[in-house]
């Protein structure tokens, strides 16, 4: 069964602040607080922004023609295409680029919490960690701040990097990825792997086990940890060996 606090040994509510900052600093604190009393239009609203900023200045300072110009050389399909229609597609795809890059930004956060959340309820159930689901959407939600952070230092690597230089698809150097060859040079499916382990993922998984550690008395941190990287690692791998056959 979920704990439900006790109106004698209830902590006060820490607030959004509080929740911001416990959850980089005190998550076991400030996710007993979510589970308590879920919530998660902030964290939520903070990645929408930041991903909006982000989409705007690739766009602005990057340019999409570039980029899609960089996957054309790696892919193998485009280069089976003779130059023109190499190039009509790569102009196709840079028209829209931006329209999905902003709807991504605001789409994508809610709805990864809310797979997260899902996945999460279901692997506690599992698990015997007995959670609601509002209370996995929230954590999952909060969970991701860490991607805050990381949109961010990606919007100043931007400024300051020679837009040539820039790889989306591996903005930060946090990853195993960043010491390898990009594809070619290395293969797809390896490269995909390594870029999947990367500082950011590691603490999101972490802040999700603190916050199934600390909102379900049976499930202490390592059993909570386990709980949240099988799936991880399914979805990697997964995610991995598309890349490798279609990337």
């Amino acid at each position: 069964m979920t704990p439900e606090p006790s109106s004698e040994n209830a902590a006060p509510p820490l607030g959004e602040a509080g929740r911001l900052t416990g959850v980089l600093i005190d998550p076991k604190k400030a996710f007993a607080d979510i589970a308590a009393r879920p919530s998660w239009i902030l964290p939520v609203m903070l990645m929408i922004v930041v991903g909006l900023v982000f989409t705007y200045i690739f766009t602005t300072r990057i340019g999409w023609d570039r980029y899609f110009h960089q996957v054309a050389e790696t892919n193998s399909r485009m280069q089976q295409m003779d130059a023109q229609a190499r190039e009509n597609a790569i102009q196709m795809q840079d028209k829209f680029a931006p329209i999905f890059g902003y709807a991504a930004a605001v789409v994508g956060p809610p709805l990864t919490a809310l797979i997260v959340g899902g996945i999460i309820v279901l692997m506690c159930k599992i698990g015997g960690a007995a959670l609601k689901f509002k209370q996995t959407f929230a954590m999952s939600a909060w969970a991701m701040l860490p991607r805050v952070i990381a949109g961010i230092l990606a919007v100043v690597v931007m400024f300051i990097k020679n837009p040539e230089d820039f790889n989306l698809q591996n903005p930060l150097a946090f990853n195993f990825g960043a010491f390898m060859e990009p594809p070619p040079n290395s293969g797809k499916f390896i490269y995909s792997l390594a870029t999947s382990v990367d500082l950011f993922t590691i603490w999101t998984i972490l802040l999700l086990a603190a916050g199934i550690s600390a909102a379900a008395r049976k499930a202490p941190f390592s059993k909570a940890l386990i709980l949240v990287v099988a799936p991880w690692i399914i979805w990697v791998l997964a995610a991995s060996a598309v890349a490798g056959m279609f990337g």
